[in-house]
């Protein structure tokens, strides 16, 4: 409702002609109606009513020695009404206005409106003319500038594509001097807060690293940890994919928290591997690795499994009502802990063994080195 406008996409024209602006719009709808996945496209609804138009001769008031204003301001206390006093009935009041009668709310009797001049009264006839016609009976503004609206929602298909074609459209159109097109819409939040994510996201992964370096004192144990984040978005991407759902901001909010559960898994087991080392009194050797990748292999199964069974209602029943923000979510957790879990289970005891004997021997020196402190 930022845009005063309900609808996902809401496309405003500006410009001062209500009649110009009411063409470019029809002209604009025709365009955008063969956009795939745009639905209920319409333009602002304006009614139009009968009204009596008094165009001012500006020369001719000039010779007589009226003013715009003064004219204005005769129409107005005739047409409207003038409040003169009030009248008092026991405990009740009325305002005595003085107006035109009903029946001379016409053409005929607003011509014969009678306007003061230097030289005398003149009838208004004289220094304007008076016709029936018709116009819109609301006028739109935003910032002070009369504009028309083209609202629309998506359907099927990713909201930033449909927009990216709507500003494609856009671009083409040819405008007559002083009249800009704007886009708005609910779609300019949600292209704001994946803005505010994303920095979130990377401030998050930055600190995920810092504190895993100050943990381990290695960068490359660090880095084989969060290699974990990329094994899950992997699966998310594919789930997304195949589920037919666009980036939006519930699937961006379930990347982040599969990113923690991912890195959580690689945790264990690059944790587990310094552990048996330092604690058991294993070498660094293929055995040791295979012996930790299976014991930990119980804990990250049981974190996965928990968590699909937890998800599986969101994921199983995404037309029901209040899953649809959900559902996304679930669905970048499942299948992207689906992937991490595989992967993981292979990748990371690989990458290890090939580059972590020098890493975890600097870790657990570092670690023999806190306790004696």
């Amino acid at each position: 409702m930022l845009s005063g406008v309900r609808s996902q996409i809401a496309i405003k024209i500006f410009g001062d002609d209500l009649d110009v602006l009411r063409s470019q719009a029809d002209l604009l709808r025709s365009k955008l109606a063969g956009i795939e996945g745009l639905v209920d496209l319409e333009i602002e609804k304006q009614v139009l009513a009968p009204q009596i138009k008094v165009r001012i001769d500006y020369d001719k008031a000039a010779q007589y020695g009226v003013s715009t204003s003064q004219i204005m301001a005769t129409l107005q206390g005739m047409v409207e009404g003038e409040r003169l006093s009030q009248i008092i009935e026991g405990n009740r009041r009325f305002a005595l206005v003085i107006k035109l009668p009903d029946s001379a709310r016409n053409l005929e009797g607003l011509a014969d409106i009678l306007i003061d001049t230097p030289n005398g009264k003149i009838p208004l006839s004289k220094i304007a003319s008076i016709e029936d016609g018709d116009g819109p009976n609301q006028i739109s503004r935003d910032g002070g500038k009369r504009r028309i609206v083209l609202s629309a929602n998506a359907s099927k298909r990713a909201l930033s594509d449909i927009v990216a074609d709507i500003r494609a459209v856009i671009s083409n159109q040819t405008l007559p001097e002083g009249y800009f097109i704007t886009l708005d819409g609910q779609f300019k939040a949600q292209e704001e807060a994946s803005k505010v994510i994303g920095l979130l996201s990377i401030g998050s992964f930055l600190l995920m690293f810092a504190v895993l370096n100050n943990r381990y004192k290695s960068i490359r144990l660090s880095l084989m940890i969060m290699s974990n984040i990329p094994l899950a978005m992997v699966g998310a991407v594919i789930g997304l994919w195949i589920s037919g759902q666009p980036l939006s901001i519930a699937a961006l909010i379930g990347f982040i928290t599969l990113a923690g559960i991912s890195v959580r898994n690689g945790i264990l087991k690059i944790s587990h591997y310094l552990n048996l080392m330092q604690s058991e009194g294993e070498s660094f050797s293929l055995s040791m690795i295979i012996r930790g990748s299976i014991e930990r292999l119980s804990p990250v199964l049981m974190t996965a499994l928990v968590t699909a069974f937890a998800l599986a209602p969101l994921l199983f029943e995404a037309e029901r009502p209040g899953t649809e923000i959900l559902h996304p979510v679930a669905v970048v957790i499942f299948s992207g802990l689906l992937s991490s879990t595989l992967l993981d289970t292979f990748l990371t005891p690989a990458m290890f063994w090939l580059y972590g004997k020098k890493a975890s021997e600097i870790a657990l020196s570092n670690m023999k080195t806190n306790e004696v402190f």
